[in-house]
């Protein structure tokens, strides 16, 4: 995998690992969920009227992507009202890449080389490292982040190919981000009430602004990413956002990092630079 594509992909899960603990250190995790989306819309419409409408054939996979980041959005806020983000966060974005790995043969023909294989096989170790060292969170938690990581599977399969189909893997990035907000607060208000969430709203406007902008960030490297790389291996690469949350939770909260902790950021480090060598 080149360079420069590496390091962007990188840069993408330090931004995706922040907007993560934006969500996860709310007090209304669903609505903090959905203004995270909604941040990203807000930040991609100034851009829309510079960039070129993605081509016709890309279109249907914004909108069952944006059915995909509804589902998404809802099950990180449930994930997380029920776990630990130690044990969560790792099993949705572990499993994901082993799953896009094991199946991108039969979904989009890509073969991936021994090189790269083995670096999504390391990746994915470390990261489950990190699950298994958690001890909170229960049954319920872990099947959450299942069903989750299966979503996320889904929807980088999907964007995968829309950015690809799109001929502008920025221009199919706004415009995908412009949908999922708009269902997450139609739901939002018919359970919890217009009045309710507006207040949120406008109490919390600013992490929804910061966490969006990363979010939209981070998903657009990754998507232009897959327009020069397998999707399996940028999926991997992406969950190296686990460092950068290990890091956030070790500096900025005071977490203690364990042993576990240090030796998975190790495996995970290796598993990039296998890819890095593929």
């Amino acid at each position: 995998m080149p360079l420069d594509v590496i390091v962007l992909v990188l840069f993408g899960a330090l931004l995706h690992a922040i907007w993560n603990a934006l969500v996860k250190s709310g007090s209304e995790k669903s609505l903090d969920a959905a203004m995270i989306a909604l941040g990203a819309a807000t930040v991609a419409l100034p851009f829309l009227p510079f960039l070129p409408l993605p081509q016709p054939e890309a279109w249907p996979y914004i909108v069952v992507s944006a059915l995909f980041q509804f589902a998404y959005f809802q099950l990180v806020a449930a994930s997380y009202r029920a776990g630990d983000i130690g044990l969560v966060y790792p099993l949705m974005r572990g499993v994901a890449p082993l799953i896009v790995a094991a199946t991108s043969s039969i979904v989009i023909g890509e073969t991936l080389t021994g090189g790269a294989l083995a670096g999504i096989l390391t990746i994915s170790a470390g990261v489950l490292t990190l699950a298994f060292e958690s001890r909170n969170g229960g049954r319920h938690a872990i099947m959450l982040a299942l069903i989750n990581a299966c979503v996320i599977a889904s929807y980088t399969y999907v964007d995968g190919i829309g950015a690809r189909l799109s001929g502008n893997a920025i221009s199919y990035t706004l415009w995908m981000a412009l949908l999922p907000p708009v269902l997450l607060f139609a739901w939002a208000f018919a359970s919890r009430g217009v009045r309710p969430v507006a207040r949120h709203v406008g109490r919390h406007w600013w992490r929804g602004l910061i966490g969006g902008g990363g979010s939209l960030a981070a998903y657009g490297l990754a998507l232009w990413a897959m327009t020069k790389a397998p999707v399996a291996t940028v999926a991997a690469l992406r969950e190296t956002s686990i460092l950068f949350a290990v890091v956030i939770s070790a500096v900025f909260l005071k977490e203690r990092v364990s042993i576990w902790r240090a030796a998975a950021a190790c495996v995970i480090a290796l598993g990039a630079l296998l890819l890095r060598l593929a």
